[in-house]
This record gives structure tokens, sequence and C-alpha cells, in this order.
């Protein structure tokens, strides 16, 4: 794909459902940081669904901790 290409389809976000928009901003931030090779930061909401299920005792906390190690090596 081209800049002009994507420089297009950016113009177009704005259309977008909202909900739409904030996925697409999220995504960028996401591989803006894997592009600087900075730490992914959790938003409150992949927070909660976290805690959630460390609390569920659905996993261990130990396979929870192998999750987050085999995501860390991605």
């Amino acid at each position: 794909m081209t800049k002009d290409q994507i420089s297009e389809i950016l113009k177009r976000v704005p259309s977008w459902p909202l909900e739409r928009q904030q996925e697409l901003a999220e995504l960028a931030l996401e591989i803006e940081a894997e592009v600087a090779d900075e730490p992914y930061v959790l938003n409150a909401d992949e927070r909660q669904a976290i805690e959630e299920a460390r609390a569920s005792g659905v996993a261990t906390a130990e396979e929870v901790e192998a999750a987050f190690a085999r995501l860390r090596r991605a």
C-alpha cells in the first residue's frame, strides 16, 4: 500500500462509526509502540478483563504468567 492510499483511507476515518474509529486508534497505538520497541500498556478494559480472569480461578497464577510470557515474546 502506498502512502497516498494510506492518506486517502485516513481521510475517510472520521466518517466511520465512533467505535470503529476507536478500534483503529488503539491498533495504531499498539503498532506505534511495537515500532518504537516500547512495552504495550494495557487500557482500562484490558486491565479489568485480566483482573476478572484472575479472580475467576479459571487459570492459575502460573498459567497467567506463562500466557503473558508468550505475549511478551511475540
